[in-house]
């Protein structure tokens, strides 16, 4: 049986309903479906080199390359610039698996550096990560003899997504009273670390030689 349509080649045909960057995007990937559908090859399906042709004259009407590599380049700056933890914790990162990901893998590395800035030996702290469920962040864990401080997007509002506290050891889970900051204050390590200290009434240590993070 032919699961072939001829819907792909009408449009192909005659597509000029497809007046849109983001529908003629759409007709190529339903036309691509059809042909994968069909046990068709869609590398040389004449609708779909069509539908493509039809999209790159569309984009003519656009900025030269060199203007749009020249925003792309500005663009990835002004990110680099821009720390992407803060960027996700604003957005959230509930039922988007790739942000959650990305989330655990950047507030690891912020963790680590607020441990170098607390003068912590390496071996003597732990990073945990536990992503959870779905539907919420999940959280990232820095457990060392003297101090427990999580991050996690939480229920608890705006400037609060970085949990510290004071512990025994690290079997100590539960600790002294929690204290709360943002997480703008996390991705300035060396101050933060300043306040822990002094709000927990920890010694001060000189902060650790610069180590690679990961």
């Amino acid at each position: 049986m032919n699961y072939d349509v001829a819907f792909r080649h009408q449009q192909a045909l005659d597509p000029s309903a497809l007046i849109m960057v983001g529908t003629a995007l759409h007709a190529i990937a339903a036309a691509i479906t059809d042909c994968r559908n069909a046990g068709i090859d869609f590398e040389t399906d004449p609708a779909v080199i069509l539908l493509i042709r039809h999209l790159a004259s569309l984009c003519t009407a656009r900025p030269a390359d060199a203007d749009l590599r020249r925003d792309c380049m500005e663009r990835i700056a002004e990110m680099r610039n821009r720390p992407v933890l803060k960027t996700l914790v604003l957005r959230g990162v509930a039922h988007d698996q790739p942000a959650k990901r990305l989330f655990h893998s950047e507030g690891r590395i912020a963790l680590r550096r607020l441990a170098g800035s607390l003068g912590l030996d390496e071996g003597s702290f732990d990073i945990r990560s536990n992503k959870a469920g779905p539907a919420v962040s999940g959280e990232i864990t820095l457990h060392a003899d003297n101090v427990w401080v999580q991050l996690s997007i939480g229920p608890f509002g705006p400037g609060r997504e970085v949990c510290f506290r004071k512990v025994r050891d690290r079997r100590d889970h539960i600790g002294e009273r929690n204290c709360w900051a943002s997480v703008r204050e996390l991705l300035e390590p060396d101050r933060f670390a300043a306040r822990i200290q002094r709000e927990l009434g920890l010694p001060e240590r000189a902060p650790a030689e610069p180590r690679l993070v990961a």
